[in-house]
């Protein structure tokens, strides 16, 4: 006698169950999202000048611009030198983070002493100069 292995109404489904998949989908999304660091560019392009010197800075910190026409970026915005000092003083609530000035090799060295100086007085510990490095 043959047995059964299925009793009187019971069907065989032909589907799988992907719930579980779906979970770790979004346990992995999340995953992703809570470990990226986001880093804010300044939204200009300047041609930094070279030092033999440099180095690697952490990845978090504070970027600010000054093209060769004088305007002072933050975010892809004109901040001038008078928006430096609130700013940094802003972000650093969040922590000590560095900041970093990228400026143009053809910059008014007084504009980057100002900017330097704002930085400073907003309560900046580390203000570091962006240059290339080859």
């Amino acid at each position: 006698m043959k047995r059964r292995l299925f009793q009187e109404g019971e069907e065989q489904s032909g589907e799988i169950n992907i719930s579980p998949l779906i979970d770790v989908v979004f346990i992995l999304l999340i995953f992703f999202i809570v470990t990226t660091t986001f880093v804010d560019e300044t939204g200009v392009e300047v041609t930094k000048p070279q030092a033999i010197s440099s180095q690697q800075l952490q990845r978090e910190s504070i970027m600010i611009a000054i093209t060769n026409d004088e305007q002072v970026i933050y975010g892809g915005r004109n901040i001038g030198t008078a928006g430096v000092r609130p700013l940094v003083e802003r972000l650093l609530s969040r922590g000590d983070i560095p900041v970093v000035v990228m400026a143009d090799g053809g910059v008014n060295t007084s504009l980057l002493v100002d900017v330097i100086d704002e930085a400073k007085i907003a309560g900046a510990v580390s203000v570091n100069i962006a240059t290339r490095n080859e």
